[in-house]
């Protein structure tokens, strides 16, 4: 790929493989899809949509739900060895907390705004979201986001670095996100940067 359009293009291919993240595809089954695809475009697809087209949902709600299952089971795992780490504390809402550099500063309240650096990741390593990779902190009020953020950073000092390993019901629960799927625990390292009206001593 040289040109930006084809940039643009092989991005948009990306796009239809988040789409079809919730099926579950097999090899074969996606060899499916790219037969279709080129069945289309010489315009002799195998099946007629509008007869097989209204059964898309009905498979990707099944196939959908036994990823969940698979994830929460990973998830699970990966919540009880996490408790073990040395430093790492479990609160009452399953949050697991794990301090990686104090802070000096102050701590926030739940309805301060917040300046953060973090970088996301799913329990198998990959990584979903870090403002590292766009070189830019993100800033939101701290009662604005997932629960386990709300709770975990209010544990932290300015200046500080912590780790969250957050269950999927303190996270995006079973609906998940695009990038995430449903029931998966999710693993935060975050920088508090600072916190709007406060400053560290």
């Amino acid at each position: 790929m040289t040109t930006d359009e084809e940039k643009t293009i092989y991005a948009l291919g990306l796009s239809i493989a988040r789409s079809l993240s919730p099926f579950d595809l097999s090899p074969h089954e996606l060899a499916i899809v790219q037969q279709a695809m080129k069945d289309a475009a010489a315009g002799k697809p195998a099946v007629e949509l509008n007869t097989w087209g209204p059964k898309i949902q009905g498979l990707a709600e099944s196939r959908s739900a036994k990823v969940t299952e698979r994830e929460k089971a990973s998830s699970n795992a990966y919540l009880q060895k996490a408790a073990t780490e040395p430093g790492a504390v479990k609160t009452a809402s399953g949050l697991i907390y794990r301090e990686l550099r104090a802070g000096t500063g102050p701590s926030p309240l739940a309805t301060d705004r917040v300046k953060v650096n973090y970088r996301g990741t799913l329990v198998n390593g990959t990584e979903f979201d870090s403002s590292y990779s766009r070189n830019e902190p993100a800033e939101f009020a701290l009662n604005g986001v997932i629960r386990c953020w709300t709770e975990g950073v209010q544990k932290m000092k300015v200046g500080g670095k912590a780790r969250l390993v957050c269950p999927s019901d303190l996270a995006y629960g079973d609906q998940g996100r695009p990038s995430i799927p449903g029931g998966a625990a999710l693993i935060f390292e975050i920088e508090l940067l600072e916190i709007a009206g406060k400053t560290a001593p």
